[in-house]
């Protein structure tokens, strides 16, 4: 059996990160990935531009993470501003979007997955593809599917949640971890669309057309932004962030502010007086959008106090969220009670934990990768002196 020093069970970008920040200690590290490449899940992620962070003050960055601990000390770890530094590092320029939103100049995930992994070469990392991970045995060996086998002095496990499984990260390391005696909290979808019943009116009318300048609101929690409808229901950044207040609510329901910036008074004002169709004289005196108008179509106001109303606050009930194989991200995994505070576990003491693997949950935005960042950094830190 071969002795190696730290694996790295897991080639995402949580891995990748603490495979090099390990590396930089000057140890020698293995990572090891089911499929025939790594960063698969980090070129998907940079099909529409790689959103690599958000700007913020550390307090503000920090209040959009939920589960666990407190994530000062982790984003502190590595921050948005280090990130971005990292980037130009591996001589890539960012820029700031007027969202907040931080991406490469380049925008796609590919160059920087190319440089990242020139320098993980240059640092002497070893990359072991097709070895799917099977089973963690007492003395930290690692038993793959492939029939290999490795004891290493120390053990990073970066395997991603459940989201995307075609890239490799498909929470079949639940079961493994549950049967080690680590307690996992089921993995749920995150970041996704939600079903509602649309009528096939709604549907005719509306079904691909986005709604924008919009507040949503879900229990206690509001967020503007837009929406999109489809056949199934809703997508879009402002249901995503209403993801975890929706997950918790017995019967899920969004309230959709279509004018948030005039008050139900001016909306009838503005209305006027109307001898035909409301919705008609909406979508010219309001500047309805066609998707805003075929939605309040179909709850059929009686009056524009009524109309208004609706346009003020639009209940939409929803039955449930998109299959977790859709969602951008998940949520559930590791609990928090089962790692000290550099993501060991505590019941296999040199074994580590990090990425989505752990129970967290936080919006789009840059903050799903900062968080790999930021966790990938704190394991291969803390096993580096394990």
């Amino acid at each position: 059996m071969e002795e190696i020093d730290i694996a790295v069970i897991g080639g995402g970008p949580a891995g990748l990160r603490a495979a090099e920040v390990a590396a930089g200690m000057g140890r020698s590290v293995t990572i090891f990935d089911g499929k025939p490449s790594v960063g698969r899940k980090f070129l998907v992620a940079g099909k529409g531009g790689l959103n690599l962070t958000h700007d913020g003050s550390l307090e503000t960055f920090v209040s959009n993470y939920h589960g666990g601990r407190s994530w000062s000390y982790l984003i502190r770890d590595f921050d948005n501003s280090a990130l971005r530094d990292w980037c130009h590092e591996l001589g890539l320029e960012t820029f700031q979007a007027s969202s907040g939103r931080v991406y490469p100049k380049a925008l796609k995930g590919a160059p920087v997955l190319r440089a990242w992994l020139a320098r993980l070469r240059e640092l002497g990392v070893n990359i072991c593809p097709r070895h799917l991970w099977a089973e963690l045995l007492p003395g930290k060996i690692l038993r793959f599917e492939n029939g290999a086998e490795f004891r290493a002095k120390a053990v990073i496990f970066a395997l991603g949640g459940g989201s995307w499984p075609k890239t490799g990260s498909d929470g079949g390391w639940v079961e493994k971890f549950q049967r080690m005696g680590i307690t996992c909290k089921p993995l749920v979808a995150s970041n996704c669309g939600w079903e509602c019943n649309w009528g096939a009116e709604v549907l005719a009318a509306a079904e691909g057309m986005p709604i924008k300048n919009i507040v949503v609101k879900a229990g206690k929690t509001t967020v503007s932004g837009e929406l999109l409808v489809t056949r199934y229901g809703l997508e879009g950044g402002s249901i995503y962030a209403l993801g975890r207040e929706l997950r918790e609510m017995e019967a899920p329901v969004i309230h959709i502010d279509f004018k948030p910036t005039f008050s139900c008074e001016q909306l009838v004002d503005k209305l006027g007086e109307v001898s035909g169709d409301m919705i008609k004289a909406a979508i010219r005196r309001w500047k309805l959008s066609a998707a805003a108008a075929a939605i309040l179509a179909d709850r059929k106001a009686a009056t524009p106090a009524e109309l208004a109303g609706l346009a003020k606050s639009c209940g939409i009930p929803l039955n449930q969220p998109r299959p977790i194989e859709e969602a951008i991200s998940s949520a559930g995994g590791v609990l928090w009670e089962e790692l000290d505070e550099d993501l060991m576990l505590r019941k296999l003491p040199g074994v580590f934990v990090c990425g989505e693997m752990v129970d967290w949950d936080a919006p789009t935005g840059g903050y799903l990768l900062q968080a790999a960042f930021a966790t990938g950094t704190r394991a291969g830190r803390a096993a580096s002196g394990s």
